[in-house]
This record gives structure tokens, sequence and C-alpha cells, in this order.
């Protein structure tokens, strides 16, 4: 297996959020495929993060990205940078002709998902993959499947819940921090463009998304974050669950499972047993860098969603549904 060389750029993301640390370093690492030879400091308030990153990785850091990207050869850049300068990271990947892994959520808006799109294309031939890593859920993949050939006959609705429990509250909203996540398996699951969304606040941390899809396929998204629960590890999803009804029938997808749970007579802890869906997302990068194709959850992916977050945001403001007049066309990976 070929060996692709990676640069870590941005230790930070919404709030006090640091995936770089706690999800892709360790995938990483653990991937075949991969090799990291570097990190880079994006934001002065990553900098202690991405220096003991360094020293655990036992590779360079480098004090600012300009200088990681003319000094590094890695063909890929993963980008977590901090919220406010995400899309100017981004950007310089880019202009380097680097492939990235952008954590989510890819941009803080539409405007500059768009703008970024723009020079993506402009300045090719690097592939985006985005971290929408829960389409990659083994339950997920396999509902889509069934989907598609018809185990359900012409689906006309999906249910989905994407809950958390406890954990520290994003500064920024809990549409923008998980509503991508939830956003993206319904549109793997139907593969059907959005065309008005009605959004409400469905109470403390949860918002109500109703969208309406091509062909007059309906979905209904909760997503947010409840109080902490008995059992669970704070920030641990409680409810990840999609219902899609068809005219021949109803699947239920329960992506919490398989799971074991071990309780004591002062504590349960339950604990995931699937294969990480992070890893998953890592073999879709390493298959769009070493073939050159387009990844299942690039660009037109990142567009999509921040399309369908644009309206709801909207939506969720004015209690008047917002259609999505300009939806980007899928593209195939």
């Amino acid at each position: 297996m070929k060996t692709v060389r990676v640069l870590l750029a941005g230790f930070g993301g919404l709030g006090a959020q640091d995936h770089q640390s706690a999800m892709y370093a360790p995938a990483f690492t653990a991937h075949p495929g991969f090799r990291i030879v570097g990190v880079a400091i994006t934001h002065p308030g990553e900098a202690e993060r991405a220096r003991q990153a360094a020293v655990n990785l036992s590779v360079p850091c480098h004090d600012d990205l300009d200088t990681a990207l003319s000094t590094v050869e890695a063909p890929v850049v993963s980008v977590a940078a901090a919220a406010p300068v995400r899309a100017e990271a981004l950007a310089a990947v880019l202009r380097a002709g680097r492939h990235v892994l952008a954590d989510k959520p890819f941009a803080m808006t539409l405007a500059e998902t768009r703008e970024l799109a723009a020079l993506a294309t402009a300045t090719g031939p690097s592939t985006v993959t985005v971290a929408h890593h829960h389409r990659f859920h083994p339950m997920v993949t396999a509902a889509a499947s069934a989907i598609r050939s018809g185990r359900v006959g012409l689906p006309w609705n999906v249910q989905a819940d994407f809950v958390v429990a406890g954990g520290t509250p994003c500064p920024d909203g809990e549409l923008l921090n998980f509503g991508c996540y939830a956003i993206d398996v319904v549109d793997a699951l139907t593969g059907l463009g959005v065309r008005r969304v009605h959004a409400l606040p469905a109470g403390t941390g949860l918002t109500l998304l109703a969208l309406d899809h091509e062909h007059g396929v309906t979905s209904t998204i909760v997503v947010g974050r409840t109080a902490e629960l008995a059992g669970l590890p704070p920030g641990r999803l409680t409810r990840h669950r999609y219902r899609i009804s068809g005219s021949h029938g109803v699947l239920d997808v329960d992506a919490t499972k398989p799971e074991l749970t071990v309780a004591s007579s002062s504590t349960m802890a339950r604990t995931w047993l699937a294969a990480r869906t992070v890893d998953r997302l890592l073999d879709e990068l390493y298959a769009t860098v070493t073939t050159g194709r387009d990844s299942v959850v690039g660009m037109p992916q990142a567009l999509r969603t921040a399309e369908v977050l644009d309206a709801a945001q909207r939506a969720s403001t004015t209690g008047a549904p917002v259609a999505i007049t300009t939806w980007t066309e899928r593209r195939a990976g």
C-alpha cells in the first residue's frame, strides 16, 4: 500500500473543540495508508495543543500554515482550524494544491462555503473530503443499500434523531454543530435534493427541521443537545436513529448499535462496538487521493449541507419556510 504523507493544520473548532487531537490524529496514526509528517498552528489559541501534538507524534511543529505548506512535502492536509480562521486556512491549503480533509462544519456560512467551492474549482485538481463521517456507519450504509434495492418500495418520508446528552454546549449553536451530520445522512439515504426547509426550536438545545425533498419525499430531523443523562458519558450520542417509510414497508435504523452495556452497583457504562466511522472516512480519503476520483463527501456535499443549514437558520429566525432555489447537484464519487 502506498503511504501518503499528512500535515495536521489547526487544533480547534467550534468553541473548545479539538477534533484534530481527539479524532483525526489517532485515525491517521492507525491507518496503514497515511503517515503524519508535521503539524501547523493556524490560530494563537491552538498553539499549546499543536505543540503538544507534535511532541506526541514526534514530528515538527510549524508556527504558521504558510510556512508549513511551503516546506512540508505532504499531499494531504487535515484542516481543523478554529472557527474564526477556518475559511482562511482552507483557502491557503486549496491554493497550495493539496488534498483536504476538512473538519465539520466545513465553513461557518453558506457564503464562505461557496467562495471555497469556487476556489477549489479554480485551483484543482486537489480534492476535498468533508468529515461527514456518520454516513459511513455500517447501519447507515446498509440502510442506503436496502433503500436503493427497493426493500421499502418508493420512500416517502425519513424521520431522524441526532441528539447528544450533556457535554459543553456549542457557542455557535447545536444546529451548526450537529446539523451537518444528520442532514448529510438523510442525503445519503435519499439521494434527493431539498427544495424547502421549515425549522423551529423544539426545546432547549434542540431544533426541529422539516425538509421537503424532490419527488414529494419529506424528512423530519430533530437535532441538538439535551441535559446529561445517567449512565452516559457527557457528550455521548443518546439518539442516533432513522426511520424510512416507503410504499411497501418501514426500515428502522438505530446507529447507536451494536453496543455493550455494563452495569454495576454504582454506575452503568455503554461501549459502542461497531467499526469507527472516522476510520471509514479515512478509507474514503485514501481512495480519492490515490485514484483521483471525487469523494462521496466532497465539495458538492459540503455545499448541499450548507444550503440546508443556511435555510434552516433563516427559517428558525423568521418562523416561515425557506425555499432552496440554488441546490447543488450531486456528483458521483
